[in-house]
């Protein structure tokens, strides 16, 4: 994960001489171009978390499909292969091209669609609507004041890099406990510490930003960006939905 977030500390070329109007508009093309990449590549894994959700069921039971993703040992693979993707890209970014890196990062897009179809199968579609659409106008409002504010969140952004760790641990420990109290407080601390993420994210990719940057290097520094603001909305999305979702 630092290795992601750290990304831009090793992405730098020497300056060139631009003016303030220019740097500016540098700057806004970048972000957006950030932004799109992160929008595509949450509505690719929407897409492909229904097409599979939709595969897997038949008539209220698992289909040949579903059983060998949900019921069998492929379905490990299809868990964990996105971890493995986000790591290798991490690793490997520097000497990918930028057609490789985009490549990976929409097959990552699509293996996260896969691993989360049974949301599909557990909540109902209209809480997953409304859900998606609070998500979407939080993580707004939070990336806008990361994106605005003149206020270092440095500081913060160790916090939650903490409270990170502490949720991965607590909500492996609940495999096994069960509880339901730690259950809500996991998915409580969750909401709060990808809220402050979403924020301390955009500060960060906006920093990355480097007028100098030539075009590879730019564009490898927005998938870099896309996928630390996409990873923020996709876990606010689930833990936003742990709390407004209706099950089936």
């Amino acid at each position: 994960m630092s290795d992601i977030r750290d990304f831009q500390t090793r992405m730098s070329n020497p300056a060139l001489g631009r003016t303030d109007a220019e740097i500016d508009q540098g700057l806004r093309s970048y972000m957006l171009k950030v932004y799109n990449l992160m929008a595509l590549g949450v509505a690719l894994t929407g897409l492909v978390a229904y097409a599979f959700a939709e595969a897997a069921v038949s008539n209220g039971q698992l289909t040949a499909f579903g059983t060998a993703i949900f019921a069998s040992p492929l379905r490990w693979v299809v868990l964990l292969a996105p971890l493995g993707l986000v790591f290798f890209l991490s690793f490997r970014i520097e000497k990918m091209s930028l057609f490789a890196a985009q490549l990976t990062f929409w097959i990552y897009a699509a293996l996260v669609g896969a691993s989360l179809a049974s949301v599909f199968m557990v909540y109902t579609d209209a809480s997953i609507v409304k859900t998606f659409a609070v998500t979407a106008a939080s993580f707004a409002a939070l990336s806008l004041y990361g994106y605005t504010t003149k206020r270092s969140l440095s500081a913060m952004g160790s916090f939650l890099m903490m409270g990170l760790f502490g949720l991965i641990i607590a909500s492996v420990v609940n495999i096994f406990l069960k509880s339901s109290a730690l259950d809500f407080a996991v998915s409580a601390i969750g909401v709060l510490v990808f809220a402050g993420l979403t924020a301390w994210d955009t500060q960060k990719i906006k920093e990355m930003y480097f007028e100098g940057d030539g075009f590879e290097a730019a564009g490898k520094k927005a998938i870099m960006g896309a996928l630390n603001l996409y990873m923020d909305f996709i876990n606010l999305f689930l833990f936003l939905l742990r709390f407004m979702g209706n099950k089936e």
